[in-house]
Formats: C-alpha cells, sequence, structure tokens
C-alpha cells in the first residue's frame, strides 16, 4: 500500500442562498485556493474525482458544467461519482494506490438552495415500496430519533444538548453557516425540533491528495490516510435497526479506526440523533473531541459536507491541533451508507 496523505483543504462559506452563483462560481475561487496553498499547477494533478447530484441541479450530468472550473485546458484523467465527494476521495485513493498518479484533485459542491430538499432526497429511497409513499428526510431521521428514546439512548433534552455543542464549536469556523446560542424550536417532526437538524445552504469543497514523498514537499505536516473504508446497510429501513449503525462500525474496524485510540472524530451526522447512533457505533467517548468545526449540524451543504469532514481533520492534523483522527461521511436515510478514515500526522506514523 502506498502511503497517501491530505495535503490541502478548502471550503466555501457555506451559505443559505447564492442564486447570484453557478455552480462554476461557486467551485472556482475554492479550487483556486486548494491549488495555491501547493503550488500546484493545473498539468501537475495526477487526477481529479468530483463528487455531486444531478438531482439537485435538476439537470443531466451537470457535473460536465461544474468542469469549467477545472479549466478546459491541459486535457485531464477524470471522473465523477453521483455521491458526496467523500466517495470521490475514496476513488482518487484508489487511482494512487494503482500507481497510475501521484497526486489528486477531489473537490463536490451543492446548491441545495433551489429546490425542496426533503423532497428530493426521496428519490433515494425504495423505488417499489418506500419512495411511492414520499416519506421525506426528516421524517425518516425522526423515526430514527424516535427508536432511539424508545430504547433509552437518548431523550429530547440530550439532543438539543449535541445541538448546543456543536453549534457552540462552529463559532470558531469562519465557513460555519449556523453558529452559537440556535433556538432549539418547535418540533418538526416529533421528536425532532428545528435545532435538532441541519441547515440547508449552498457550499463546495476540495482537498488535494499526494503520495509520499511528494505529499511531504507539499505540506509541512500532511495529514496521512492510515485506513479507509465504506460500507452500506440494507436498503430496505424495515429490516435495519435504526438504534444502531453496523456498516460504520465495519468501516471503522477496516479503516483501523479501534486499533489506537483517536483524539478527533469529525462525524458527518446532520441530526442530533444520527450523532447519538455513531458515537455507540465508533466507540467515541468523552475523551474524544467530537466535531469541533460544528459539523453537519452548523453547514449541510449536500453532497460536500462529508467531504468536509475528511478535510476538517485533516487540517487539524496539518495546523498541529490532532495526532491521529476519525473523519466520517454518510449518504442515503438514515445513515444508510458510512464512509470511515483514520487520519495521522507524521509523528504519529513513526
Amino acid at each position: 500500500m502506498r502511503d497517501v496523505a491530505i495535503v490541502a483543504f478548502a471550503q466555501s462559506a457555506h451559505r443559505r442562498r447564492t442564486d447570484e452563483l453557478s455552480e462554476v462560481d461557486l467551485l472556482m475561487p475554492v479550487l483556486h485556493e486548494v491549488l495555491g496553498a501547493t503550488g500546484l499547477k493545473a498539468n501537475e494533478i495526477g487526477f481529479t474525482c468530483s463528487g455531486s447530484a444531478d438531482y439537485l441541479a435538476g439537470r443531466a450530468f451537470s457535473f460536465t458544467m461544474a468542469l469549467d472550473g477545472v479549466g478546459a485546458h491541459p486535457p485531464i484523467s477524470e471522473s465523477h461519482v453521483e455521491m458526496d465527494g467523500a466517495w470521490a476521495l475514496y476513488e482518487a485513493w484508489v487511482k494512487i494506490q494503482t500507481g497510475e498518479a501521484d497526486t489528486a484533485l477531489v473537490y463536490s459542491y451543492g446548491k441545495s438552495s433551489p429546490g425542496r430538499v426533503r423532497d428530493v432526497l426521496t428519490r433515494q429511497l425504495d423505488p417499489y415500496y418506500l419512495a411511492p409513499l414520499w416519506p421525506d428526510s426528516v421524517a425518516l431521521a425522526a423515526l430514527q430519533a424516535q427508536a432511539l428514546i424508545d430504547a433509552g439512548d437518548t431523550d429530547e433534552e440530550a439532543l438539543a444538548e449535541i445541538a448546543a455543542r456543536n453549534r457552540t464549536a462552529a463559532v470558531d469556523n469562519p465557513y460555519a453557516q449556523l453558529t452559537g446560542d440556535v433556538p432549539a424550536g418547535d418540533h418538526l417532526v416529533r421528536p425532532l425540533r428545528t435545532g435538532d437538524c441541519p441547515p440547508i445552504g449552498d457550499g463546495a469543497a476540495a482537498v488535494i491528495l499526494a503520495a509520499g514523498d511528494t505529499a511531504r514537499a507539499l505540506c509541512e505536516r500532511p495529514a496521512w490516510i492510515r485506513g479507509i473504508d465504506h460500507r452500506i446497510e440494507a436498503h430496505s429501513l424495515g429490516v435495519r435497526d435504526l438504534t444502531d449503525s453496523p456498516s460504520a462500525r465495519l468501516a471503522a474496524e477496516h479503516a483501523g479506526a479501534f486499533e489506537r485510540p483517536v483524539d478527533t472524530a469529525e462525524l458527518h451526522a446532520p441530526f442530533t440523533s444520527q450523532e447519538v447512533v455513531l458515537r455507540k457505533a465508533l466507540g467515541l467517548g468523552d475523551e474524544v473531541r467530537v466535531n469541533p468545526s460544528g459539523g453537519a449540524l452548523a453547514a449541510n451543504p449536500i453532497m460536500a459536507a462529508g467531504l468536509i469532514r475528511l478535510g476538517e481533520a485533516a487540517a487539524r492534523i496539518h495546523r498541529g491541533e490532532s495526532a491521529r483522527a476519525l473523519a466520517h461521511a454518510t449518504s442515503g436515510p438514515c445513515l444508510q451508507q458510512n464512509l470511515v478514515a483514520v487520519l495521522e500526522g507524521e509523528s504519529a506514523h513513526a
């Protein structure tokens, strides 16, 4: 296995609406920033991979338009996943493992503001039995939250505390959309209140991966990907225990997360109840700092929020604020698909 690291990370300021910006306008400053951090030129990137969703844009093959942000020349080796950018990072990591590239640019973006996200996300559901009922994403998250309450794993007060902690942490995050004292609000779908749910907004993110000595030349303190894996639950919600996440636990096991303790965890938990599930599945105690960036409860640009968790964890390693961090990304209803990566600084590896 080749040593591969995240050597640079950039993201946009996440906003409720960016009507004046196209996807290219949203992406270009982020791409320029992440390339500028390494000094790399477009022709020095070995592989480019993006993550986005045509359903958000409302048109087929919308990602081809976003390629204008990368540039039309020189020709590039490029790929795209119809998933969160965390899965684009996984593809780029595999590409580097094959030896076909030494560097990779990974980016993702999402403009949720033009449509009704709760309805759009029903297209992820089983098309025969579940999608025709139109249960939206908040209603499904509420089912999971109620299952946790019924099992004695949490209550509404504890969920409110999770929301408050995340958004208080986000005060120090200049890119966050919601920060500080955000009211719990009224019930949106019982038992979830508005404060238990993520903000709807637009945003983009990008990272650069590099292998071995190339990574060391590009970054003073690379965030080495010591393990990465992703797993999926059964598609039907009716055959799953919504109070647990076996796929997240299995992904963490294969990524090596349980071999040594981590000091930081960036969890992609758009709803407060999902943090409860993930903490249990990943064995995260109070000694682990969870979501120092504020997490998805502070900013949740769909298709970029998972990649941001990886980027935020890497950035803390770059700054020397973490030695070993866990990063998690999810997609689908009720934590259906889960990706886990373990990142370390150079000294932790030595």
